[in-house]
C-alpha cells in the first residue's frame, strides 16, 4: 500500500511492471473500501449503543438534542493515532530542484488547503451529529450523494458514463430501502422533527461533507501532488498526512465550541445516567474515536486513488450490511432484516459492480495506450 500508481504517463514501463502497478492499484482500492465498511459498521454499532445506553429517547426533548459537540469532537479527536503510521510509511524522494522552487507558494497552499478543509469537517461533524439527532440517518446520507455528484461534476470536472449513472441510482435505491436504524432517529410524533430548522440542519452537513470531499480530491490532485514533495506519485502517506492536519484543525474548532457552548459541564452528568456505567461510557467513545478513523482513513483513500464520488458510493452501499449488523446486534422495535433490506442489499453490490466495472474499463483503457506507446517508442 506504499505506492498507489505509477509513474507518469509519460514514462514507459515493461509490460510486468505496468501489471504489478495495476493489481497493487486495485488491491488499495479494496483494501480502502473495507476499511470504510469496517468504520461504518463500528461506528453505527457504537453510536446505537451509546444512545440507547444514555436514554435519549425516553428524556425531555431539551437533552435530546445535547451533547453534538462533544459527538463531533469525537469524530476527529482520535488522529494522534496516525501519527506513528506516517512516520513508519516511507516517503518517496522529491525533486528537491523542484521543491525549492516552489517551497513558499507550495507550502502556502498546503496550510490553506488543510485549514479550509478542516474549518469544513468541523462544520460537518456538528451538523451532522444534530441533523441525526432531528430528522435521523438514512435521508442525511442520501442527500449527500446527490450533492456529491453534482459538485464531482462541476469542481473535478468527473465524466460520468452510463455505468457510474446506474450506480448513483442503485446506491440512492439501495440507502433508502436499506438503511440501518438509529436509536437517536426522533420520534414521529415530534411536532417540529421536519420544520424549517430541521430541514436546514440537513443541508448544512450534508453541503458541507459532499463539497469535503470534492476539495479532498482536488487537494490530492492539483496540490499535494503538485508541489512533488512525495515525487511524482500518489502515496498512502499522503492520506495519513491530509488526514492528520485536517482532523488537528477540527478538534482545535470542536474542542472551542464544546467548552464555549458549556457543554463541557454536561459531560459527568452523560456518564453518570449511562446505563452500563462510567467504564462503558468511556469505552464506548473511545471505541467512536477509533472507528471514525478507521472510516476516514478508508474514505481519503478511494479519494485518492479514485474519487470523492466514488468514496461516497461505497460509503451508502455499506448501509445495508450495516442494517443487518444493527439488527443482529439490537432489539429494535419493527426493525428485522426483510424484504426491502435483501432487496437493498442487492442493490448496494449490483452499485458496487457497475462502478467497477467502470473503473475496469478505464483501467483496461489507460493500459491498452501505454502499452501502445511503449510500442511505437521500441519501433522508433
Amino acid at each position: 500500500m506504499e505506492e498507489f500508481q505509477g509513474p507518469e504517463p509519460g514514462f514507459c514501463e515493461n509490460p510486468r511492471s505496468l501489471e504489478l502497478n495495476q493489481r497493487r492499484w486495485w488491491i488499495s482500492v479494496f483494501f480502502c473500501g473495507f476499511l470504510i465498511f469496517v468504520g461504518d459498521s463500528l461506528v453505527m454499532l457504537l453510536l446505537n449503543f451509546y444512545y440507547v445506553q444514555d436514554n435519549r429517547s425516553d428524556s425531555d426533548q431539551d437533552r435530546q438534542y445535547k451533547g453534538t459537540w462533544t459527538q463531533a469532537l469525537i469524530q476527529n479527536a482520535a488522529f494522534p493515532i496516525l501519527i506513528p503510521l506516517f512516520f513508519i510509511f516511507p516517503s518517496p524522494k522529491p525533486n528537491l530542484e523542484t521543491v525549492s522552487n516552489q517551497t513558499n507558494n507550495g507550502w502556502f497552499r498546503v496550510l490553506s488547503l488543510y485549514v479550509s478543509l478542516g474549518v469544513l469537517v468541523s462544520v460537518y461533524s456538528k451538523l451532522y451529529a444534530l441533523a441525526k439527532l432531528y430528522v435521523g440517518w438514512g435521508i442525511l446520507v442520501s442527500t449527500q450523494l446527490i450533492l456529491t455528484s453534482l459538485f464531482s461534476a462541476f469542481i473535478n470536472r468527473l465524466k460520468f458514463n452510463r455505468w457510474i449513472i446506474i450506480s448513483i441510482i442503485l446506491t440512492l435505491a439501495a440507502d433508502f430501502f436499506g438503511g440501518p436504524a438509529f436509536a437517536g432517529t426522533p420520534d414521529e410524533d415530534e411536532s417540529d422533527a421536519y420544520d424549517i430548522k430541521a430541514w436546514l440542519i440537513l443541508i448544512f452537513p450534508t453541503l458541507a461533507f459532499s463539497l469535503s470531499l470534492c476539495l479532498m480530491q482536488l487537494g490530492f490532485d492539483k496540490v499535494l501532488v503538485k508541489t512533488k514533495r512525495y515525487g511524482n506519485k500518489k502515496v498512502f502517506r499522503m492520506v495519513l498526512e491530509m488526514q492528520i492536519c485536517v482532523s488537528f484543525i477540527a478538534t482545535l474548532i470542536c474542542t472551542v465550541g464544546l467548552f464555549a457552548s458549556g457543554e463541557f459541564k454536561e459531560l459527568k452528568g452523560d456518564s453518570e445516567r449511562f446505563k452500563r456505567g462510567k467504564t462503558y461510557y468511556i469505552l464506548s467513545l473511545v471505541g467512536l474515536a477509533l472507528s471514525w478513523q478507521v472510516w476516514t482513513v478508508g474514505l481519503l483513500g478511494l479519494v485518492l486513488l479514485v474519487s470523492g464520488l466514488f468514496a461516497d458510493v461505497v460509503h451508502m452501499c455499506a448501509s445495508p450490511v450495516v442494517a443487518l449488523l444493527v439488527v443482529l446486534a439490537f432489539n429494535f422495535k419493527d426493525d428485522d432484516f426483510g424484504w426491502q433490506r435483501r432487496g437493498a442489499l442487492l442493490g448496494a453490490v449490483l452499485a458496487l459492480a457497475s462502478y467497477f466495472y467502470s473503473l475496469y474499463k478505464t483501467k483496461r483503457k489507460e493500459t491498452a495506450e501505454l502499452k501502445k506507446r511503449e510500442n511505437n517508442n521500441s519501433e522508433a
